[in-house]
């Protein structure tokens, strides 16, 4: 079979010019062939396999490229990657490899381009293009790749449990890959990421967090998540979703499984938004369920300050797995810790409650409500429809509110050196009352959010706190 369409493109001719100048044979491998097969897009990097060396071809190609790009060296990986247009091309030589237990970094020796096949993560990825003169564009497909693309199935070229215990990255990958294209993992495979998931601790958690972050961000991540968790991985990467799994009863009262919750809502809000960071806060945001849990014979099953302790959570979650410990993170937290403010807020819609939800989400109130929506997985038809109402109704609300009010991120406009001037004071507790007690009255909705009335509002909170004007 012969895909010369695929290598259209001139930077293959030239690769091609410059491995026959070198008298080496070079191929396409890996990702953009299998992309190109699955019609999913142009690809953003390409890979180069040569028999020889992979640097030498690279600064050849550089040198018969008409901008000359820079071509970086790794010489310890013996790889070279240049750019061209806003392709990144990495360029490597064929090789064997053999591992040790202790670590996912292989010995590499020089081989051939079957041996490079061989040592392939997925048959998907073995598929290889041909840039040499004799047989421009023809696909090298030793274990049935096309096969498996076609059957939409993740099969690992040799053993897989030697595969993954080889590099238990793969297992991370070989998930990914299912949640991304929606293909399903052998049997045999899924057998082996299971029997080999604690070989996932010789991981750097970044590594994890990378293929996590494309789970996240596919278009059905539960799909992933559920592979995790039948796997084994889920536990060690994060326990704090599998303390959601499971429903107890105690005198005929159940709650729902809120590990299967958090997948739908997961899943809801995947449809509405590629934020990955309000994905990861649809993901978290009913951790704190499982340390709150407690039974009440009055009332049932009760989660009281759940949104509280999971925003705590969310913290440690981050640091634990490297993740950045900066804004992104701030969201997050801020996300879970206000997640059931506007369910609350749904049934009984005033003023004052819908300033401070403004007030307290900033410029995050919409993503809020995306996720609070996200959060309706009720299969009740009615119901369904009653909740997305209510939240339609708050909306609109937030809209008016926001209109008239002008307190999204808004500051007191009374400053702290206003009110020192007016009461003669030096910087003391009195201050920082006042300047709350303002805020609180245009919250209340007790006067407008403007200054004249705050100041009115200033001199009167002043002369109960027993200062005298100046």
């Amino acid at each position: 079979m012969n895909y010369k369409e695929a290598l259209s493109s001139e930077i293959f001719t030239i690769i091609s010019k410059a491995s026959e100048q070198l008298q080496v044979k070079s191929y396409v491998i890996g990702g953009f062939v299998r992309d190109f097969i699955l019609k999913r897009g142009t690809a953003k990097d390409i890979d180069i396999v040569a028999v020889g060396s992979g640097i030498e071809l690279a600064l050849k190609v550089s040198k018969l490229l008409p901008n000359k790009p820079k071509v970086q060296v790794f010489k310890t990986y013996g790889t070279a990657m240049l750019r061209y247009k806003d392709t990144e091309i990495e360029f490597v030589g064929a090789r064997k490899e053999s591992y040790t237990e202790e670590s996912r970094n292989p010995e590499v020796t020089q081989g051939t381009l079957k041996d490079d096949q061989n040592r392939r993560d997925f048959t998907m990825n073995a598929l290889a293009l041909s840039l040499n003169k004799e047989n421009f564009g023809e696909v090298l497909d030793p274990f049935n790749g096309m096969e498996d693309l076609e059957n939409k199935i993740i099969k690992t070229p040799l053993n897989p449990d030697i595969t993954y215990s080889d590099d238990p990255l793969r297992m991370m990958r070989a998930i990914r890959f299912a949640t991304q294209l929606n293909f399903d993992i052998e049997a045999q495979s899924l057998l082996a990421i299971s029997s080999n998931s604690k070989r996932l601790h010789i991981i750097t958690r970044e590594r994890i967090v990378v293929e996590l972050h494309k789970i996240v961000a596919s278009a059905k991540p539960s799909m992933g998540f559920l592979l995790l968790q039948q796997t084994g991985l889920l536990q060690q990467i994060l326990p704090e979703l599998i303390a959601l799994k499971g429903v107890e009863e105690v005198e005929g009262q159940k709650h729902k499984d809120n590990f299967y919750h958090t997948l739908e809502v997961v899943d809801n809000i995947a449809e509405h938004t590629d934020d990955v960071w309000l994905r990861w806060a649809a993901l978290l945001h009913d951790i704190g369920k499982a340390p709150t849990k407690k039974f009440s014979k009055k009332v049932g099953w009760t989660f009281h300050g759940h949104e509280f302790v999971g925003s705590k959570m969310v913290y440690k979650i981050f640091k634990r797995l490297k993740m950045p410990l900066n804004n992104k993170m701030k969201f997050v937290q801020k996300m879970v810790l206000l997640s059931s403010r506007p369910i609350v807020l749904a049934s009984e819609v005033t003023d004052s409650a819908i300033r401070r939800l403004v007030f307290d989400a900033g410029n995050d109130i919409n993503s809020l409500m995306t996720l609070c929506e996200a959060d309706i997985t009720t299969k009740n038809p009615k119901k369904f429809k009653r909740y997305h109402q209510n939240f339609n109704l708050v909306r609109a609300k937030i809209k008016e509110v926001e209109e008239r009010d002008k307190v999204r991120n808004f500051q007191p406009p009374i400053t702290g050196e206003e009110i020192m001037k007016a009461f003669n004071l030096k910087p003391c507790r009195e201050i920082g009352q006042i300047k709350e007690a303002i805020k609180e009255a245009i919250l209340e909705g007790e006067i407008p959010n403007e200054h004249d009335a705050s100041y009115v509002f200033m001199i009167e909170k002043g002369k109960k706190l027993g200062l005298q004007l100046a």
